[in-house]
C-alpha cells in the first residue's frame, strides 16, 4: 500500500519517464474542435487512450454522429479494438461520449514493472488515434 504522497510521486515519475521515453508533442486538447480532446489514462487497475467528446448535448450528438459515420474506417485502418460509448459517465457524474482503446492486461501505475508496456501501448495507440484524427479532421470540424 502506498501513501498519497508516494502514489503522487510514482504518478509524476511515470509521466516524466513517459515524456522522456517518447518525446513528442501530442495533440491532446489542441484539436481545434471545441469539446474534443485526447487523453491518456493510467491508474492502479488499467490503462487506456481516449477521444472524449464533451460539449452541450446538441453539439455532442452532432460530433458523435460524424464519429459514428467514420467508425468502420477507424476500426479497419487505425484501431481495430476501439470501443465506442455514446453515453459515458465520468466519476464526477458528467456524461460525455467516448471512444477508447484499453490495454487488456493487468497493469498498475504503482508497479514499475508494467510501465514500459504501458508507455509503448500509449505511444502506439495514441499515434494511430492522432493519425485518424488528422486524416479526417475536415469531416469532424464544425460546419
Amino acid at each position: 500500500m502506498f501513501s498519497k504522497e508516494e502514489s503522487r510521486q510514482l504518478r509524476e515519475l511515470f509521466w516524466t519517464s513517459f515524456g522522456k521515453s517518447f518525446p513528442r508533442k501530442w495533440v491532446l486538447y489542441d484539436t481545434k474542435i471545441k469539446g474534443f480532446s485526447f487523453k491518456f489514462h493510467f491508474d492502479t487497475k488499467s490503462a487506456f487512450v481516449t477521444l472524449d467528446v464533451e460539449h452541450d448535448l446538441e453539439n455532442r450528438i452532432k460530433h458523435w454522429e460524424k464519429l459514428e459515420s467514420l467508425k468502420s474506417i477507424l476500426r479497419d485502418d487505425y484501431l481495430a479494438d476501439a470501443i465506442f460509448e455514446e453515453e459515458f459517465l465520468l466519476e464526477n457524474g458528467k456524461e460525455i461520449s467516448r471512444i477508447y482503446v484499453p490495454l487488456n492486461q493487468k497493469v498498475s501505475i504503482h508497479n514499475k514493472n508494467t510501465w514500459q508496456e504501458v508507455m509503448e501501448f500509449f505511444n502506439e495507440k495514441m499515434d494511430k488515434f492522432e493519425s485518424f484524427f488528422e486524416d479526417y479532421a475536415d469531416i469532424l470540424k464544425d460546419d
